[in-house]
């Protein structure tokens, strides 16, 4: 019998995502070029990249207390936080490297094409604009908008991997903690993917206009995720 709980979890754990993705300063192509702000590659890449890391770090923490006894809520707490900061750490490196290379292999200025002001430092921004770009390196907004996306897609990420290795209850079982992985992975794919079409390419971060889609990407992701979650529940059911 299918636990309505359990979907519902893994779910909400896809509109993290999804909703996550949103946060993060993708610069795509252009930001390669430095002709806008961000990191240079796609929305899916970074996701999935921080996604990843944060599974990582919440399947070993799960492992670990799953194992010495009986997982309690608290060890849930636990899981997800050490999902969300292996997924920050991962993203803050990537967007702290990708400056240091704006910076001072390039040599443009981190600054925001969106706004005047940086809303966080208050550092007058456009008169730092090259022409023809939509700004350039990860300002500081974009720097804090995207470890919150990191923080959102990480807690959502670990939701889903209690949720199905609690299908199984075994964490020694090899299968059951691959499969988890695999879903769990999935997940994060099917919600990058749908928050980069809803983005359109680019975004800055939680001060950029595009930010306002966000209510669609809600509604998309909670479909699509409640879909992933019919599916895997029955099959990681199966491996008990």
């Amino acid at each position: 019998m299918i636990d309505p709980i359990t979907i519902i979890l893994i779910t909400l754990g896809g509109v993290f995502i999804g909703v996550g993705v949103h946060f993060i300063p993708v610069g795509g192509a252009p930001a390669a070029m430095a002709q806008a702000t961000g990191v240079g590659t796609g929305t899916v890449q970074l996701a999935a990249g921080a996604g990843l890391t944060g599974l990582i770090s919440a399947g070993f923490m799960y492992n670990h207390l799953a194992i010495s006894g009986v997982f309690t809520t608290s060890d849930s707490i636990m899981v997800m936080a050490s999902g969300a900061i292996g997924a920050m750490i991962m993203i803050s490196v990537t967007m702290f490297v990708g400056q240091l290379i704006y910076v001072y292999g390039v040599g443009v200025p981190p600054v925001s094409a969106k706004v005047k002001k940086d809303p966080i430092t208050g550092d007058v921004q456009d008169i730092y604009v090259s022409k023809g770009t939509e700004g350039h390196g990860v300002p500081t907004v974009s720097f804090v908008s995207g470890v919150i996306g990191a923080l959102l897609g990480g807690i959502g990420g670990s939701m889903i991997y209690i949720q199905l290795m609690e299908i199984v209850g075994d964490p020694t079982n090899s299968g059951a903690v691959a499969l988890a992985g695999i879903f769990a992975t999935g997940v994060f794919y099917v919600n990058s993917v749908l928050a980069s079409y809803n983005i359109g390419g680019t975004i800055e971060g939680f001060h950029d206009p595009k930010f306002k889609r966000v209510p669609k990407a809600i509604v998309s992701c909670l479909i699509a995720s409640l879909l992933c979650a019919i599916i895997a529940v029955p099959i990681m059911g199966g491996v008990i």
